[in-house]
């Protein structure tokens, strides 16, 4: 390594001598996690007083908005400053194109309204594509039997706006449509939506963790077998991503994702050293069931895992994380400091 001194031996040098002790050990420690770094996912359905268990993801449950509050208000006591927001909507307002993506008055905008009224100051990010409202459960509008990316982003566009105007924090575009960061952040400058920030899931692969997720959303009709590829990275690509991330801040992206976590850290990595720009890493589903049937089955030790998984996305370069642990996690890094 470059600029090391050429004289390091032992016995001289001694490694362990900075790990014997617990507050030296804690002096010298390189990636720190902070409850400031956790973003953590939630899923909305209609009704009141509203629960249901998703059963690839244990411990995990759709509410409606009303339940959802007790949630938020527990994250800002825990020191959680932004929540993620997914809708599983009726089968009964969907449709091939998505169209209550651009309802202002659908399930995720009234969930918006409702939170930002009681809790104005928690940081809202609203999910950008059309599968939770298409009945194929495609990101994007399907034509002549395959996804169509520019006409797609026309809806893009507006479902942005639907949920700017309601007053979330932060759109992110999920889909993977090309060109649709710049699209998007000219439509909301145009309507005077300056200050909506873009979180751009500039990385993001096709990849078979994801199927907790469809069921938690409700956009699996057609089986965990529906093919994303062709909007979606390949997962033995790495300079495919490199690329992406260089279009989507050329277009306007404030920060962007890397989904999945664990299985790409390398991925985050060459895209903080290259960029040093906000770079935010999602365990999925379904990192998020492998772990916690492990941890229930006590196969793993749950507050030493979970923080090790967690510290691993920091050391990478990423600036903060979703997870479906988020709670737990800040739990346990209060109990650290």
């Amino acid at each position: 390594m470059k600029n090391l001194p050429t004289n390091i031996s032992f016995p001289r040098t001694r490694m362990r001598r900075t790990r014997m002790r617990k507050f030296s050990l804690d002096l010298v420690q390189e990636t720190r996690l902070s409850t400031t770094d956790l973003i953590l996912p939630l899923f909305v359905i209609e009704g009141r007083n509203k629960k249901e268990e998703i059963e690839s993801m244990p411990n995990i449950f759709r509410k409606s908005n009303d339940l959802l509050l007790k949630d938020i208000e527990k994250c800002i006591e825990l020191g959680i400053k932004a929540i993620a927001i997914f809708p599983n909507i009726s089968k009964k307002l969907k449709d091939d194109i998505g169209s209550e993506a651009i309802n202002p008055d659908n399930l995720i905008c009234r969930t918006v309204r409702k939170i930002k009224k009681e809790f104005p100051d928690i940081g809202i990010i609203c999910d950008v594509a059309l599968d939770p409202y298409t009945l194929h459960g495609h990101d994007g509008l399907i034509i002549n039997e395959q996804v169509d990316n520019d006409k797609t982003i026309k809806l893009l566009e507006k479902q942005s706006l639907n949920q700017a105007m309601a007053g979330c924090d932060i759109v992110a575009p999920s889909d993977m449509m090309d060109g649709r960061v710049g699209k998007i952040r000219d439509f909301l400058d145009k309507n005077n939506y300056i200050n909506t920030q873009i979180m751009s899931y500039s990385a993001k692969f096709s990849s078979s963790f994801y199927y907790p997720f469809r069921e938690a959303i409700g956009s699996n009709y057609i089986g965990d077998k529906i093919d994303k590829s062709s909007y979606q990275i390949n997962p033995g690509n790495c300079n495919e991503p490199i690329r992406g991330v260089s279009m989507d801040i050329s277009e306007g992206a404030d920060m962007i994702i890397v989904k999945p976590g664990m299985n790409y850290l390398d991925i985050i990595y060459r895209i903080k050293k290259t960029f040093k720009f906000p770079t935010f890493a999602y365990q999925v589903s379904g990192e998020y069931a492998m772990l916690e049937n492990a941890f229930q089955k006590k196969i793993l030790d749950k507050p030493r895992a979970l923080i090790e998984t967690l510290l691993c996305f920091k050391r990478a370069g990423a600036d903060g994380i979703f997870t479906y642990f988020a709670m737990d996690a800040a739990k346990e890094i209060i109990k650290l400091n």
